[in-house]
């Protein structure tokens, strides 16, 4: 392999973190011309994973936004602060909190939904279904490189 090829692969972790940038940059922008502004994209993936079940623990939460449980504490209070999740004891562990979407947090849901489609379309742009398949593997697998 030449060294130009070399340097490129070497390059690809600063690639990845340039384009999660990007998107987060993109994210915020959208978000604020709907009048949602002050949004970590940490909130709106905990919105999101909130979407996806009726409720769940403050730790699962914490697992699925690859985030510690202090941190996950503090996003969630923002959220509870502005009215897009609820809290409650669950009937099975009074000591256990669980945490689900709000009404208000389920109609931002619906209004991101559109913001979330609009990044998806810009980031395939160009990619035929073939390459966007094989993309999502390779990321899979080197998600999985760092988990083992």
């Amino acid at each position: 392999m030449s060294s130009s090829g070399n340097q490129n692969i070497n390059k690809s972790i600063s690639k990845i973190s340039h384009i999660h940038s990007l998107s987060a940059d993109f994210l915020t922008e959208r978000l604020s011309e709907k009048g949602l502004e002050n949004f970590a994209s940490s909130h709106g993936n905990i919105l999101f994973q909130l979407s996806l079940v009726d409720s769940m623990r403050m730790n699962e939460l914490s697992e699925k936004i690859n985030r510690d449980k202090s941190t996950t504490t503090v996003l969630v209070q923002k959220l509870i602060n502005k009215g897009l999740v609820e809290v409650k004891s669950s009937e099975t562990d009074k000591r256990s909190k669980l945490i689900s979407l709000s009404e208000k947090g389920r109609e931002y849901n619906k209004l991101t939904a559109e913001i979330s489609s609009e990044l998806i379309k810009t980031f395939y742009k160009g990619f035929t279904r073939e390459e966007k398949e094989t993309f999502f593997e390779l990321l899979c697998r080197i998600e999985q490189n760092f988990i083992k």
